[in-house]
């Protein structure tokens, strides 16, 4: 194929997916899903397009997870899954390994006792069931943004640090039972035993140091030009990845602990940096997802029904919600209403298929129909569980109504970490300004202690004094020292702005005024 007609190509599949996310949202579907699908409706069974090179997509795979989870890794915040920290990693690693073995002798017992058209070893099965062990936190949290559906208890925050460090664990048990299937004369539970723990340890330390190295690094480099920032951080993913399988440790565990270490750390133009990584996140799941769904020939499919609806069943309704259970037994706070949305938040996305390449790769054997299934259960989980999602958290009454965001970029500049008070975002309305529109900044009726930082009318971006007519439709950037208060006093809709460095100094002397008000008032007190 020309490259003109193979970009062509390429253009219209990433165009005919990026126009299904607008469906995904009245489905109620992640928009994963509808990606596979424009994927197998271009694919061998549809328009006809030929792709069947198992080692790219396995390369591609592996380059797409590696960045996916190392995004995971920066935009997790570490003081929100600081309180939940033992229940995310329980789950994340305690959780997959019940999920990996409940399941794998379920599917064993099953594909016997059916006379399934698959016959597997024990070892086998657990292969099966170890490369479906993880969740999916793309597909989770994409209908959670659609809908604005917010949850009680902290669930979110443990559905993210589990979605985002399980994938590791779930790699580790594929690499070490593809060993078990394909090296000859077996391997012995003490080799295993001490292969999973230098993977996890080597890879925890990579990461974590590496990461720590990158900061220092940033820090000291004063590049003029600040898009190489992304594209340094970009690099340092790709070389944690790297220097990791070298140390034989476990890549994947790695770039996160590594992405969960620089997201944390203040550093030169990280907004911008964040930001290139949503993109590159979404890009590396949108090809990721076109790739697999190019792969899978859909008559194919037949023939691992009955197998694919057994691991199905087994996943979702038994080993899951065993996994969660159990793994949580030591956590008194949670109820049973929790754990058991936990337990159907299990959805499954490209970390099955992958590994499933994976298994194809090593030479596994039944390894084709590994991947059918894994691809067939993906899809079953993402209708079901998918679409059910929101239905389950208001029938456990865990969830709480949409909050109502306005776009949050109507101040596109970097806030100081030092600024203790919170920084806010308001829209001046009619009831604000005067029927004329002659209004001054000083008219305005906010609380005491807030003081206006900022002021934006259409295009342009003004330092405003107590003389400076306010129009509706003006957008102020102010710091209160009560943020809630503003919400009762003028009616407004806010949201709190992310503090970055690299600020403007003016913020900073802005921000040492209304922290001298503030030691004034406590001294007047007392």
């Amino acid at each position: 194929m020309e490259v003109e007609l193979f970009l062509l190509v390429i253009s219209i599949l990433f165009f005919a997916s990026i126009f299904t996310d607008k469906l995904s949202s009245k489905l109620g579907v992640p928009a994963l899903l509808l990606f596979l699908g424009v994927g197998m409706l271009f694919g061998n069974d549809g328009v006809g397009i030929q792709f069947e090179n198992i080692h790219i997509s396995k390369g591609f795979g592996t380059v797409a997870l590696c960045v996916i989870l190392f995004e995971g890794g920066l935009s997790t915040k570490f003081q929100q899954i600081k309180p939940v920290m033992r229940e995310g990693v329980m789950l994340a690693t305690v959780g997959v390994l019940i999920t990996c073995l409940v399941s794998g002798v379920v599917i064993y017992y099953c594909l016997r006792w059916t006379n399934a058209s698959m016959e597997v070893s024990l070892a086998g099965a657990m292969l099966v069931a170890a490369t479906m062990s993880s969740t999916d936190a793309a597909s989770v949290f994409s209908i959670l943004r659609t809908k604005g559906i917010e949850l009680k208890h902290n669930l979110r925050p443990i559905l993210e640090l589990e979605s985002g460090s399980n994938d590791p664990m779930a790699y580790i048990l594929t690499a070490t039972l593809i060993k078990v299937l394909t090296v000859e004369g077996g391997v012995s539970g003490f080799n295993i035993v001490g292969t999973v723990i230098w993977q996890i340890v080597a890879g925890f330390a990579v990461g974590f140091y590496f990461g720590r190295f990158i900061i220092w690094l940033m820090r000291k480099l004063d590049i003029s030009n600040e898009s190489l920032y992304p594209l340094l951080v970009l690099t340092s993913c790709i070389f944690i990845f790297s220097i990791t399988f070298v140390a034989h440790g476990n890549s994947f565990l790695a770039v996160y602990i590594g992405g969960l270490v620089i997201g944390n750390s203040k550093f030169p133009h990280k907004r911008h940096t964040l930001n290139f990584f949503d993109g590159m996140s979404w890009l590396c799941q949108l090809a990721m997802f076109l790739i697999l769904g190019l792969l899978i020939t859909p008559h194919n499919l037949k023939e691992v029904v009955v197998p694919g609806l057994i691991v199905s069943v087994v996943m979702i309704f038994i080993a899951r919600p065993a996994a969660v259970f159990i793994s949580l037994i030591p956590f008194k706070h949670l109820k049973w209403r929790d754990k058991t949305f936990l337990s159907w938040v299990g959805l499954k996305g490209a970390v099955p298929i992958i590994l499933g390449i994976q298994c194809i790769s090593a030479g596994v054997p039944n390894a084709d129909s590994l991947f059918h299934i894994a691809f067939f259960c993906t899809l079953i989980s993402l209708l079901l569980q998918g679409a059910s999602l929101d239905f389950v958290g208001k029938r456990l009454g865990l969830t709480m109504p949409p909050v109502e965001k306005i776009n949050p970029r109507h101040f596109d500049i970097d806030l100081p970490e030092e600024v203790l008070d919170q920084a806010t975002e308001m829209e001046v309305t009619d009831r604000m300004a005067a029927a004329d529109g002659s209004t001054c900044m000083k008219d305005l009726s906010l609380p005491v202690g807030s003081l206006v930082m900022l002021m934006r009318r259409g295009d342009k971006y003004l330092v405003p004094k107590g003389h400076t007519e306010v129009m509706p439709g003006d957008y102020l950037l102010l710091i209160s020292e009560d943020r809630s208060a503003l919400v009762t006093t003028t009616d407004v809709k806010m949201w709190e702005l992310e503090f970055i460095d690299h600020p403007a100094s003016f913020l900073r002397d802005k921000a040492k005024e209304i922290k001298e008000q503030q030691e004034k008032k406590k001294n007047k007190k007392k």
